[in-house]
């Protein structure tokens, strides 16, 4: 046995994924996933950040994470045509994951009117209209798009490896698991009872922090 097959089993059998789920698509809804670590103060080997380290999500350790599971990873993440750092950052993606795998779209600013206890804590720009101060928040969900791709592929798996906690895929998910396919679901901090009862086994982010997780200096 290679290393590369000595870690899959160990890691899967670690997690409790043996070969009941057979053949396996993996889905990641970026957007979600992106801010798994955001508020650790630890690293996967329990050691305190200091105050100008912070934990992301390391692509090429997602990408090699998910290869455990599957050979098809699905990559769903929006970008922001006017930054080049958003641009790069999807570049970089579709280098790790390709170019066929990447799926991207426009992210739309939505406006937030501040109220009165939100004005004294914002840190975001402000602008004004008629009905008073407020914020645009960056706003791009692809629920549409991946559950699509989960039923268009059915016939290419048994088990839907779902990297998310979005409430919005218990619909999908109960469907999946009607047409005989398992759900397996990897999540960072809490979801929602109708969410785990149409879920076959839930992994939280915080057991695979050392696979996917890196430490990085937060921007001054």
């Amino acid at each position: 046995m290679d290393l590369t097959s000595f870690k899959k089993e160990f890691v899967l059998g670690e997690l409790g994924v043996d070969t009941s789920f057979g053949r396996m698509l993996a889905i990641i809804d970026f957007g979600n996933v992106n801010h798994w670590f955001t508020n650790d103060r630890q690293d996967a080997d329990n050691v305190t950040l200091s105050d100008d380290e912070s934990l992301i999500v390391d692509l090429k350790g997602l990408k090699a994470f998910s290869d455990l599971f599957t050979d098809h990873s699905r990559f769903y993440y929006g970008h922001d045509a006017q930054k080049e750092r958003s641009l790069a950052f999807l570049t970089a993606t579709k280098g790790i994951f390709g170019k066929s795998r990447v799926f991207t779209k426009p992210i739309q600013k939505v406006r937030h009117h501040l109220k009165p206890d939100e004005i004294l804590t914002n840190t975001r720009t402000t602008f004004v209209d008629a009905e008073g101060l407020y914020v645009q928040l960056p706003k791009c969900n692809f629920d549409v798009e991946m559950t699509v791709d989960a039923i268009r592929l059915m016939a290419q798996y048994d088990t839907l490896v779902l990297f998310s906690g979005d409430a919005d895929f218990v619909s999908l998910n109960r469907y999946l698991r009607k047409n005989g396919k398992k759900i397996i679901l990897i999540k960072g901090g809490n979801i929602t009872h109708a969410l785990r009862q149409e879920t076959d086994k839930v992994i939280n982010a915080q057991s695979i922090k050392r696979h996917i997780s890196e430490k990085r200096k937060r921007e001054a």
